[in-house]
């Protein structure tokens, strides 16, 4: 074009450059520039914003500030889009701070920040292991003109459960469905996972991960067996054992096989609270689901039987315990003779 006689424009030359700097080619993008400034062609804030998004591309970060320096200092004005490129340049390398600063600075030249600036910012908070001070950007933007949307709330979400802080994360999480948005499987498994751990200190809480388990369903989702498991748990320890009875049961039919800890921990309740029938029921569902009792497993039970003075039913379970070779962590009392227990399984054999 130059050559015959062409003098392209600043549309021409902005679309040129946008190219070369989405693929990192830095050196040509500057040659282009100078042409520009040959043929008596003002580069504007687009191509300068086309040459600091290409060197944040490939990491001179540095060259980029120094670029915005420059600009602010021209005839050519930066824009807030000019801002938010390095701003998430620094985000990106764990230098939230000093993209904090370029925040405001940009709000006292009356840029409004949009929201990819924000995100930007909450992401670099949370990637530096500080979503408490993202979560105090995310309120300030609740109030403000910008409101936060689903990826505001989702890197929040997911920022404060990844650095374990699970009442921040339930309080963002209730907001988030407020606002009507809808919460992802995964951070919600994240959630319902630290909540129930959290129940073992706050037995309240259960409330909240029942709340939880419940929304979970109401997608179309099962919670995963891990998060299944604490549930159980929760349940089982926070008082609620016939929840607990039944999402055990649930599990089961859904196909998921429980974990061994989640079994004792309820047979452990269910003992606790003289309920030996529910107890052997737990049991015999195990086996019957190719489960085989641990040692614990069938002390905990031994010894509520034992207590309520079934030593028929007690000597049954013992039975079932060598049948597999498990050998039961209980000590017997006066009244269970262990080696006739032994004999008649033998002579079963």
């Amino acid at each position: 074009m130059v050559r015959r006689g062409f003098r392209p424009n600043a549309v021409t030359f902005n679309r040129l450059m946008n190219c070369l700097c989405k693929r990192g080619r830095m050196k040509k993008a500057f040659e282009v520039v100078k042409i520009m400034s040959e043929m008596g062609c003002e580069p504007s804030i687009r191509t300068y914003n086309s040459l600091i998004s290409g060197l944040c591309y490939v990491g001179r970060l540095e060259e980029a500030f120094e670029l915005l320096r420059k600009i602010k200092n021209s005839s050519a004005s930066p824009d807030i889009y000019t801002y938010t490129l390095v701003i998430d340049g620094f985000c990106k390398v764990g230098r939230s701070d000093e993209a904090r600063e370029l925040l405001e600075e940009a709000e006292e030249m009356d840029l409004l920040p949009n929201i990819v600036t924000y995100n930007s910012l909450l992401n670099g908070y949370c990637k530096e292991g500080r979503p408490l001070e993202g979560l105090h950007l995310l309120k300030r933007m609740q109030r403000g003109d910008c409101q936060p949307d689903f990826s505001s709330y989702s890197i929040i979400l997911q920022g404060l459960l990844r650095w374990g802080e699970v009442s921040a994360a339930w309080r963002t999480y209730r907001k988030m469905r407020d606002a009507g948005f809808r919460v992802e499987e995964r951070p919600m498994n994240t959630l319902l996972r630290g909540v129930c751990r959290q129940s073992v200190i706050d037995k309240k809480v259960v409330n909240d991960a029942m709340e939880l388990l419940d929304a979970i369903t109401e997608i179309g989702h099962n919670p995963s067996v891990y998060a299944y498991c604490l549930m159980v748990k929760a349940l089982a320890t926070g008082g609620e054992i016939d929840k607990a009875l039944f999402h055990l049961h649930e599990m089961v039919r859904i196909g998921y096989c429980p974990r061994m800890m989640t079994y004792n921990v309820v047979l452990q309740v269910l003992c606790g609270g003289g309920r030996g029938d529910d107890a052997l029921d737990v049991l015999v569902l195990m086996i019957e689901r190719g489960t085989i009792p641990s040692g614990s497993s069938f002390g905990i039970l031994l010894g509520e039987l034992c207590q309520e003075g079934r030593v028929l039913d007690a000597f049954g379970v013992y039975a079932a315990a060598i049948k597999r070779g498990v050998v039961p962590h209980w000590k017997p009392n006066k009244g269970f003779n262990v080696q006739k227990v032994i004999q008649h399984w033998q002579g079963v054999q």
